[in-house]
């Protein structure tokens, strides 16, 4: 499994070969990223790909210098669990 940063496409994909299996979308307001929706397929969840996804979006928000919120439940939850990002 692969995981692709896309900003332009404003998402984070996970990929099995040339398949994708996983998607975190955000949307960009100034200095703040809201990550809106992560979906994995049904086949590959409970694996943690959700997560990665998710964190992967975090972590290139704090190249960025960007502030994270969710409203994605389970980004929200995620994001809880991060120490140096506040919701």
């Amino acid at each position: 499994m692969e995981i692709i940063f896309n900003f332009k496409e404003k998402n984070a994909l996970a990929y099995d070969g040339d398949k994708v299996i996983g998607s975190c979308e955000f949307e960009e307001t100034e200095n703040v990223w809201n990550i809106i929706h992560t979906k994995v397929n049904e086949s590959y969840q409970g694996q943690g790909i959700a997560k990665q996804l998710v964190l992967e979006v975090i972590s290139n928000a704090k190249t960025q210098k960007k502030k994270v919120v969710a409203d994605c439940t389970y980004a929200k939850k995620v994001l809880e669990k991060e120490k140096n990002f506040k919701i």
